[in-house]
This record gives structure tokens, sequence and C-alpha cells, in this order.
């Protein structure tokens, strides 16, 4: 996907999206929505097109809850017709997830509605999709066109904005991961991709009053931050400028609620909680010194390929083959290389704590998702209380990344959450 396809936020942007499909060769308009999406801006675009005469097929997926799953994308795939089309993703997350990876299936273009200004992922050429109950993100493409009506996403409940607040606030620890990946585990870096996602975050966070009021100016301010960061994903070529060790956590979360047959929770909703989790984290990271991590590192001890395969057998069950295979970079370090990690660490703690003072305190965290009502407590989250620790202690294991978790482990800190 380039990154210079056309991004339309406004009270006009069906129109757009209009003129836009009449310029594409003659070809069906699949439009893909559930009930909700369908009725919040589906029905209006559908009948848009149709007066304009362009041949349209709807397929809305129905059901209480709609998840990226082998369920729903099969679904939407049989309903497809068997010929060249150009989808329509009328949703936010879900929707545009199974679109994108349908459409990038079947060798066809997709164009994003977004209903909601709840997630980063709308321009994503990954899809987080859910298969044989494991979470993971799978190659798709994005779209070649976003059209988003900002009457629509004012209208959204506010949950879903604050939602996508939460989304945006999980880049002050991402970018901190991100950077720790890179000084530690040589993972790749872009310092001019960081400084955009930091701008985004920022002016953003300048906006939370409106935000959390609803206003047009705050959803625009909000949907920007959100694109900015889809775009700069899509720029580096991965997740990494806007994911980490809080998305770990909401990935496990949502892999227990499957397994467990409880209602999914809004992603970002997740992400904003387990951001203050891994803010706490890195508090404690920043209040430690360089004799601290030394004498930390004396007392560690060295867990071993048997140990943290024991960890994922009892974390992930019958997807723990799975996370094995995501984990074996990790799994195949000798004790010789985990010491000479372990000094890299204790060699690097300026920079590590350099590091740490870019992440917003817990405590600020908390304070911003208070403001636009996202959740601070896994009871109105929705979560059970024997969820919250499993996923500092197992949700690094779902990603090959070096994430302050994997930081922690290396020094034997307990990443347990503050009472």
């Amino acid at each position: 996907m380039s990154q210079n396809v056309p991004i339309i936020i406004g009270p006009d942007a069906v129109r757009h999206l209009v003129a836009f499909c009449q310029e594409l060769p003659p070809q069906p308009i699949t439009l893909v929505s559930d009930t909700n999406t369908y009725r919040a801006l589906g029905e209006r675009i559908e009948a848009a097109l149709k007066q304009a005469g362009l041949p349209v097929i709807s397929i809305v997926l129905e059901g209480e809850e709609v998840i990226a799953d082998e369920k729903y994308l099969i679904q939407t795939m049989v309903q497809a017709p068997p010929v060249d089309q150009v989808f329509v993703a009328v949703g936010s997350g879900t929707v545009t997830d199974i679109t994108r990876y349908v459409s990038f299936r079947t060798r066809n273009p997709f164009i994003s509605a977004p209903t909601a200004a709840s997630v980063d992922g709308f321009v994503s050429t990954g899809a987080p999709l859910v298969v044989g109950g494991l979470k993971d993100t799978v190659k798709a493409q994005g779209p070649i066109g976003v059209f988003a009506d900002l009457p629509t996403l004012m209208a959204a409940p506010p949950e879903l904005r604050a939602a996508g607040f939460g989304d945006v606030i999980g880049k002050t620890t991402a970018l901190a991961d991100w950077r720790l990946g890179y000084l530690l585990w040589g993972e790749p870096h872009d310092a001019e991709i960081e400084r955009r996602v930091r701008h985004a975050m920022a002016s953003c966070f300048e906006s939370t009053d409106d935000i959390a009021n609803g206003s047009d100016q705050g959803l625009r301010h909000l949907m920007d931050a959100l694109i900015e960061t889809g775009l700069c994903m899509l720029a580096v070529g991965d997740s990494r400028p806007a994911s980490g060790a809080e998305h770990h956590c909401s990935h496990y979360w949502e892999m227990q609620l499957l397994k467990e047959n409880k209602p999914a929770i809004l992603h970002g909703a997740k992400v904003g909680y387990a951001s203050m989790l891994v803010a706490q984290v890195y508090d404690r990271v920043r209040a430690l010194t360089q004799d601290d991590v030394r004498q930390l590192v004396e007392n560690a001890p060295f867990v071993g390929h048997d140990g943290e395969l024991e960890d994922i057998r009892r974390a992930y069950g019958s997807e723990a083959e799975a996370v094995r295979k995501i984990q074996e970079p990790f799994l195949a370090l000798t004790e010789a290389e985990y010491r000479q990690l372990q000094g890299r660490i204790v060699e690097n703690w300026p920079a590590i704590r350099e590091i740490a003072e870019t992440v917003l305190p817990a405590s600020a965290v908390a304070e911003l998702l208070e403001q636009v009502g996202a959740p601070t407590d896994w009871r109105t989250l929705g979560l059970e209380e024997h969820m919250i620790e499993p996923a500092l202690l197992y949700g690094h294991y779902l990603r090959n990344r070096f994430t302050v978790i994997k930081l922690c482990r290396f020094l034997g800190i307990d990443t347990r959450p503050a009472p």
C-alpha cells in the first residue's frame, strides 16, 4: 500500500468515497459491515453508491459478537461474489481486519470507511486474527483510500473514542519497548518514525478535553493520531512503532476471554489499561541504579529452554506449540548467551534509564485515561482478577520482541501490578 492514499476526515466523506469509486474501473462494490455499523453508516453508503449508478453488494455480519476469526472470515469470503470487486469495510477494528484479509486473499482492493475512532489499524497491512484460539497478526494489505465521516465518528458511543485514546496512549510504552529492542536485541529502529509517533501522541494528549467531550475538533485530532501511527507502522513494515508489552497483554486477555466464552472487550480499552500496568513496570526500572542492576544480575537465575517452555505450556495449553515457535529465538539462548545479554543490560543501564524516562508515569497514564472515561481498573474493564497477573508474566511470549517485560525477566524483577 502506498502512503499517498486519499484520507478524508470530514462531514462530506461519503460524497468523496462515492466520487473515488466512480473513478475506479467498473466492477462490483462489496460493502462489509456488522449490524451496528450498517445502521450507523453502511446503509447510507449503500444508498449513495446505488444512487450514483454503481453496482453494490452488501454483506452484513450478524451475531452478538463479531470476531475476526475463522467463522466470520469464511462467511465473508463465501458471501462475496467470485469476481473482481472492490471491498468497502464499514466499521472499525474487527470489520476492517476481516475485510482487509478477505480482500487480500481474493486479490481485490479495499476501502476503509471507519465508523468510530477506536483503533490505529485502519491503514495497516497486517490483520490481527484469531485462528485456532491463537491471536496473531498475519500479512494482508492496506486500503486504497480512507473516508471517515465525521458526524458518524462523533455519534459513536463514548467508550469507542475512549478506546481509541487508549490505543494512542499505548504508544508511551510501545515506543520505549521499541528502543529497548534496538539497544539490546538488535531489532530495527527508525528515529524519524519514532518522532512522528511521539508528535501524534502529544497532539492527541493536548486535545484530551475535546476528545472527552466528543467535539468535532477532538475527534479529528484523535483520528489524525490513529491514522498517523498506522502510517508509521506501514512505513517500517511492522507494528513496533505502536505495539509493545501493552499490546501483548491485550492479546493475552483476548485469548483468555475466548477460552472462557466471555464477551470481548474493546481492543483500545484493554491496551489503555495495560499501558498503565506496563508504565508501573517502567516506574520500577527508572528507580534502579546501575549498582542495583548489577546486584540483580548476580542473583537472577538462568531459567533456560525447559523452564521457559514449561511457562509457555502452563499459560497457553493447546496453543503452546504455536507460541513456542514464536519464542524460539529467545528459547535458543545458551546460558553463556543469556549471561552476555545480562552483561549488556548492566553496561547500558544509563541508556536504559533514559529510555524509561520517556514513558509517562503510571499515575499520569491513569489520569489521562480517567479524563476520557477509559477504564483504569480490571473490574470496570470487564476482566477477571485472575487474568491480570498472568498477562504481565506470559503475554510477552506472543511476540518475538524485546520489551520491558523481557528486560525484567533477565533481571529477575517482579512485574506483577501494584495492589
